[in-house]
């Protein structure tokens, strides 16, 4: 609503109004970042100082009027603007003329370096281009600038002068940045836990001639979940968004722990997949100097998203589909032009398969921001479980398929990138550090000793060259691809932690040094172990459905099986030969493989009994894990008659009552019990696990 009268604004004027302050400042930024888009004020900005020697100051607004470089882009003729608005521009414009000096940077260095070959460089020559590259630069993004320099010299014959040559300014969005204004601009207040209040000065017109084309605007934001009653809330950023809505950027910032970088013992490690999106297992590093080791329990922990990746390739191919079909009936409506009687219906079909590829691309993002936020949440929640302080992760951001369509296609449609700024996120409040190792030669060689692993399709099959099941001939292990990475992986997190190096831009922790060791076995307590794990069952199975499992319609006994004592003991004792003595836990359905010929007819007969010559269909798991909440008698009586399942003729479960996605195969969350799990300050080892110890014998874990 306006301050002044009190009228309420609607959504399509204040969508309006915001759009008019938005396209004000994409035009003013852009008009500054390209008078300013030469390599000498780039060099004047990567130096840091103004003309007196003196540091620029960090925020942009502040160093480009130190420079005065805003002097030179003014508003047009009859246009107002105020100083804050300008502060808002400018600190967009420093903001996309700094992000450029990083791509500067990499094009110099390959200029400056640019080889015989520029397919192919020689190991000589990437030396030369490695020390003159700034830190922390992938191969991809040098492979990257080195194609676009190489169309450049394609197109005009020799190499460009830098990157103002080799491309134009950067292109700018509408935003506006109310983060570099005031409080004559901008104020933002939290009403109460749900709700917070923006007070911001907005334009009534397209080209407010006077500040009294301005006015205050009250707007109620309305706060999602994820934010935190005692969180604080920071200035936003305002986009007119495509579906006629407004988006508002709104950071905020909470109390989180401090992590450590170095100094772990007990570690998690995770490997990716492409339909096992995430495999890890838990590691513990004993030991000093000279005689550390890494020790695993040797459980796997399986995030299984095959589901989900085969939903989102049937997505991604019905866009392909549909991008195909719009872009032939655009050309055929070019190709007739519009005095045709079919000019029209081509455009509209167009149209329509434009929006339903709309719809397409935004069912694609929601799927995948959900099921990367899904794996972080499960991620954090088995180290948090397991005690460990650090989660290890590969470092695959330059990982890129070549040569084959369908792995570049399933390549790009990862979340890798989503799953490890969530984890990130969600391991910060819990106090868990995350921390990427190289990925390079983790599947190669054996966890135990080290040795050349060989792939196989499976377990029975390691005749044939595979890709899912590793085998060592040297030592004997046996085991998913994905495991033994996963033990790898968490044996160099653990071994190479004092290289830990932090970045301060985003506060992101790698491993850049590799440093391998053999991960030893050890075996737990198995006797409380299984009486645990049972009770924990117990605990956790679903509640008997209310009456009887009775499939509908079928009120009577089977005739061929009766359902007496009675007639099951006569039964018995009709089958029970002479001299034999049956045993009260025998079986009622023995398994009896089938019989090999029939003497008269020629085909196979069977005795009753359960066929095992045949093979069981596959089929996924009822409840896949998810256990039935109780109900209690404060539950609302439900109407109508209960609906049940057609598979386990139980009552169906609601939507939420289920957690993530009901598709999803993820190892289940066990927290070990202090006597049996991580070790606490007070003690080193398990009561139980030092007593059956022995020397020269397994480690307890």
């Amino acid at each position: 609503m306006l301050e002044s009268t009190g009228e309420r604004v609607g959504q399509r004027v204040l969508l309006e109004r915001v759009g008019f302050l938005a396209r004000l400042s994409q035009t003013l930024t852009g008009a500054l970042v390209a008078a300013r888009w030469d390599e000498d004020c780039l060099d004047v900005l990567a130096a840091g100082v103004d003309e007196r020697g003196e540091a620029l100051p960090s925020k942009g607004w502040m160093a480009l009027r130190r420079l005065n470089w805003p002097q030179t882009v003014t508003p047009p003729a009859g246009l107002y603007v105020s100083d804050r608005v300008r502060r808002g521009v400018e600190e967009y414009a420093a903001r996309t003329l700094r992000l450029a000096l990083h791509r500067r940077s990499i094009v110099a260095a390959v200029l400056a370096t640019w080889p015989a070959d520029p397919r192919r460089r020689t190991d000589v020559e990437w030396t030369a281009l490695r020390r003159l590259l700034p830190a922390a630069v992938s191969g991809a993004e040098v492979r990257n600038r080195t194609r676009q320099i190489r169309v450049f010299v394609a197109e005009h014959g020799q190499l460009p002068a830098g990157l103002c040559v080799l491309e134009g300014p950067p292109q700018v969005a509408p935003q506006v940045l109310l983060a570099a204004m005031d409080r004559q601009q901008v104020t933002l207040a939290r009403v109460d836990e749900t709700t917070a209040r923006l007070r911001v000065k907005l334009p009534l017109r397209a080209a407010p001639a006077t500040g009294c084309d301005w006015a205050w605007h009250m707007i109620d934001i309305r706060l999602p979940a994820t934010i935190a009653p005692d969180a604080v809330l920071h200035t936003p950023t305002l986009r007119p968004a495509p579906a006629g809505r407004i988006a508002v950027d709104l950071p905020h910032s909470r109390p989180a722990p401090v992590t450590k970088a170095s100094g772990h013992t007990v570690a998690l490690g995770l490997d990716w997949g492409v339909n096992t999106l995430l495999t890890g297992t838990l590691g513990r590093l004993t030991g000093k100097g000279q005689t550390r080791r890494v020790l695993t329990d040797g459980r796997p922990l399986v995030f299984d998203a095959t589901t989900v990746s085969a939903s989102l390739h049937r997505l991604r191919g019905a866009r392909e589909h549909l991008a195909a079909k719009h872009d032939h009936y655009r050309a055929l409506a070019d190709g007739l032009g519009a005095p045709h009687r079919a000019w029209g219906e081509h455009l509209d079909r167009a149209r329509s398969l434009e929006v339903e590829h709309e719809r397409v691309c935004a069912r694609i993002r929601h799927l995948n921001g959900a099921l990367a936020w899904a794996a972080a949440r499960w991620a954090v929640d088995q180290a948090v479980a397991l005690g460990a302080s650090v989660i290890y992760l590969e470092d695959l951001a330059t990982l890129e398929a070549r040569g084959h369509r369908r792995g570049n296609a399933r390549l790009s449609g990862q979340v890798r990138g989503t799953v490890a700024e969530a984890m990130r996120h969600l391991a910060a409040k819990a106090g868990v550090a995350v921390v990427t190792v190289p990925a390079r030669g983790t599947s190669k060689l054996c966890p135990g000793c080290l040795s050349a692993l060989t792939h196989h399709p499976a377990p029975d099959r390691l005749g044939e060259r595979g890709w899912k099941w590793a085998h060592c001939a040297h030592c004997g292990l046996s085991m998913d691809r994905d495991h033994a990475a996963a033990r790898r992986i968490v044996s160099r997190g653990l071994l190479a932690q004092t290289h830990t190096t932090t970045e301060r831009a985003t506060n992101a922790r790698t491993i850049r040094t590799t440093v391998d060791g053999p991960v030893a076995l050890v075996r737990r307590p198995k006797k409380t172990t299984r009486r645990l794990r049972r009770r924990r069952r117990t605990e956790q199975a679903p509640p008997r459905p209310h009456g009887p499992k009775t499939a509908l319609g079928k009120g009577d006994p089977t005739p061929s099986r009766p359902a007496g004592p009675r007639d099951r003991g006569t039964r018995r004792a009709a089958e029970q030969a002479p001299g034999q003595e049956t045993s009260r836990r025998m079986p009622d359905v023995r398994t009896v493989p089938a019989t090999a010929t029939a003497p008269a007819s020629g085909a196979v007969q069977r005795p009753a009994g359960h066929d095992t010559t045949t093979p069981a269909a596959s089929r996924p798991v009822p409840g896949h894990g998810v256990p039935t909440p109780h109900r209690t008698g404060e539950d609302p009586p439900r109407s109508g008659r209960m609906r049940l399942s057609r598979r386990t003729r139980r009552r169906r479960t609601r939507a939420a009552e289920r957690t993530g996605f009901h598709h999803l195969h993820a190892t289940e969350v066990h927290p070990l019990t202090p006597r049996f799990g991580p070790p606490d300050g007070n003690r080193t080892r398990p009561r139980r696990a030092r007593k059956a110890s022995k020397p020269q014998a397994h480690t307890e874990f």
